[in-house]
């Protein structure tokens, strides 16, 4: 295949996903299969001011597969976000030899890429990783596959404590401003209300929910919320508050999982998938393209426009929803 392009650098931006060093393997090996050369940037847009660059070859990338979190680490940095600092990137990378970069992250990763293609024209290609589900142009992204798996996990563990001690446990979980994560781990943990920002429960109907329970015979109740969700218009602690001021016949708890689901090994999924979208960002870059981001969509590896991944909404699984009021019966 004959292309410009000789070297690639990869690099991890924004939060971190299990299944992030799955992908940059795979860009690593991938560039090794072409004889392309390969960098890895630590630390993100950070690491690409300072000129925190390291070669990597597939020897680089091995017994990493498995392993959650990044091994190129990752960082904010307020200094990518002006002009200067953006040159500063430029001029690191044009030392280096670069002509291309794959970045691994989410919206604010993608939108920082997009802006420096268009002031300096290096071809990027993105591969969405975040475990909140949240990017447009993909049916999953990197992450979220693991995320929704440990969540399930803990709750199933928490609904042991709730059955002995017959109480109500709300179990916070992330995804910021969507509910993938809520829906799909209440649903597959059993609970008995699920609460997204995609649909407005209302409190009313959460008590009516809750005595209902009781009264079919339910001595303990598992409520699964997103962080995003605004039924109370505060937060999950003011919830179980008003719970226990309109229910008193509950025991309530609380329990908030954080960043405990951005952690662990990626499951088979999220290393498969890693592995397809590196291949496909690679290949994609060789082929000449740039500010497309790597998806997946009906099994079928996809590109969408970073411009419309970064602006695009992801839907809530509507039939979902349904079979999660038909479970919680």
């Amino acid at each position: 295949m004959e292309t410009k392009i000789k070297k690639i650098a990869v690099f991890t931006s924004g939060g971190d996903s299990p299944g992030m060093n799955a992908a940059i393997r795979s860009v690593v090996r991938t560039c090794a299969y072409m004889k392309i050369d390969c960098v890895g940037i630590y630390r993100g847009y950070e690491g690409m001011i300072e000129g925190d660059f390291l070669p990597m070859n597939a020897r680089s990338v091995n017994n990493i597969i498995n392993k959650g979190g990044t091994i190129l680490k990752s960082a904010r940095c307020p200094e990518f976000r002006t002009h200067e600092g953006r040159q500063k990137a430029y001029n690191q990378l044009k030392s280096q030899g670069v002509d291309a970069m794959v970045v691994i992250g989410g919206d604010g990763s993608f939108t920082g890429a997009l802006l420096f293609n268009e002031e300096f024209g290096m071809p990027v290609i993105g591969i969405p990783g975040t475990i909140d589900n949240d990017i447009f142009g993909t049916r999953y992204t990197l992450g979220f596959d693991t995320a929704i798996n440990t969540a399930m996990e803990v709750i199933d563990k928490i609904r042991d404590t709730a059955s002995s001690h017959h109480r109500l446990f709300f179990v916070e979980v992330m995804g910021r401003d969507v509910g993938h994560i809520a829906l799909n781990a209440g649903v597959g943990a059993g609970a008995e209300e699920i609460l997204i920002p995609e649909e407005n429960l209302g409190l009313e109907r959460l008590l009516e929910s809750l005595k209902r329970s009781k009264l079919t015979g339910k001595s303990s109740s598992i409520v699964v919320v997103a962080e995003g969700d605004k039924t109370t218009g505060k937060n999950v602690f003011q919830l179980k508050e008003y719970v226990e001021e309109h229910l008193p016949i509950y025991d309530v708890r609380v329990c908030v999982l954080g960043h405990m689901q951005r952690g662990g090994a990626p499951t088979c999924f999220d290393r498969v998938l890693a592995s397809r979208m590196g291949v496909k960002a690679v290949e994609a870059l060789l082929e000449g393209k740039s500010n497309l981001m790597v998806g997946i969509l009906d099994d079928d590896i996809a590109f969408t426009p970073l411009s419309e991944a970064i602006k695009g909404k992801t839907k809530i699984n509507k039939e979902l929803i349904r079979v999660s009021d038909i479970m919680s019966t």
